[in-house]
């Protein structure tokens, strides 16, 4: 699947900005009534929420958090600087917030875009969630990308991420800082708090996805995402090559090192955001969801025996895509020595 034909419908018309200034639907979208945040959520995202959970240290430092800054504190630091999006200001991104919040059939949380540069969002919280929208990411996107990015938020709201990626958050500031509540303990919750917020990410892509129901435009936003630009300069088609040349090229060290470079950081990068997107399409899964087969919120949760089973599996299949790059790798590394000692 290329560029090309990856999505469902057409994308709307786009003025020489990229953006489509408030252009109507590119087409109809399910709604996905009592949409349980289980049908999107990755299987290494329960994984490692649940390896979390598990650290001797994770609720000492949880209640260390709370019981330092409470839940109206943090939420006012991160509204002072923002505009509350609403009918009446950024109208066309509240047009299109109502939408998602219809389609994934839940309530609608405050929104806000903060003068921020950088093309990023973020959804946080404890009891009371809310999502930030970066100007640079009303920027650089038009209206469905946007879309695309707002129902990511949504997921990581439904799937009960926020407080979670709050706590990240706060932890990274404070390290940064060299607070003291920062010590050995706090240290292995927040890298055990990365490992779980980069599949996290992959779980609201998909939420994302089921949010426009267009697979080309969640992808052009990914494109967006990793590198600007606007429409006319950009083509989606090498940017999937060069996510499918990422995942698959380099010698060992490459491999070694494209592990080691996600060690620190609270995101995966977009071409392996973008693969995985593509081939949960391609398993079929997402087709069975807009079909309507998906389970319910009031649904009873699947035993704890299988969630733990689905989630080793998706664990070992990494593993053994790694193992399969790192083997290919060194074929081809052995096979270019061998031609040069020939020579």
């Amino acid at each position: 699947m290329d560029g090309s034909d990856a999505g469902r419908g057409n994308g709307a018309a786009e003025n020489a900005n990229g953006n489509d200034g408030g252009a109507p639907h590119a087409h109809a979208r399910r709604i996905l009534t009592g949409i349980s945040s289980r049908s999107w959520e990755h299987p290494a995202d329960r994984a490692a929420l649940a390896a979390l959970r598990k650290l001797p240290v994770f609720d000492e430092v949880l209640k260390t958090l709370f019981g330092f800054f409470g839940e109206k504190p943090i939420r006012l630091a991160f509204q002072a600087n923002a505009l509350r999006v609403s009918e009446r200001q950024y109208g066309h991104i509240y047009e299109r917030y109502r939408d998602i919040v219809e389609t994934l059939d839940t309530e609608e949380y405050p929104l806000y875009v903060s003068q921020t540069p950088m093309a990023n969002a973020g959804a946080y919280g404890m009891d009371q969630p809310f999502i930030i929208l970066n100007s640079g990411t009303v920027l650089i996107l038009n209206d469905d990308e946007l879309s695309f990015i707002l129902g990511h938020e949504v997921g990581h709201i439904m799937s009960g991420h926020v407080l979670y990626r709050t706590m990240m958050v706060l932890l990274i500031q404070l390290a940064s800082l060299g607070f003291p509540i920062v010590g050995l303990a706090a240290r292995a919750v927040l890298m055990g708090l990365l490992e779980w917020s980069r599949k996290s990410e992959l779980s609201s892509d998909r939420a994302g996805l089921l949010s426009i129901q267009d697979a080309d435009v969640a992808m052009s936003a990914m494109m967006k995402m990793a590198g600007g630009g606007t429409t006319s300069d950009l083509n989606l088609g090498e940017f999937v090559r060069q996510a499918e040349d990422y995942r698959e090229g380099g010698d060992v060290a490459d491999h070694v090192f494209k592990v080691l470079n996600l060690l620190g950081v609270t995101h995966p990068f977009w071409v392996l955001r973008l693969s995985e997107i593509r081939s949960w399409i391609e398993s079929g899964e997402y087709d069975r969801i807009v079909a309507g087969e998906y389970p319910r919120r009031d649904d009873p949760d699947p035993s704890y025996r299988d969630d733990i089973s689905s989630a080793a599996e998706a664990y070992a299949e990494e593993a053994r895509s790694f193992i399969g790059s790192v083997r290919g790798a060194a074929r081809r590394m052995g096979g270019s020595i061998r031609d040069n000692i020939r020579r």
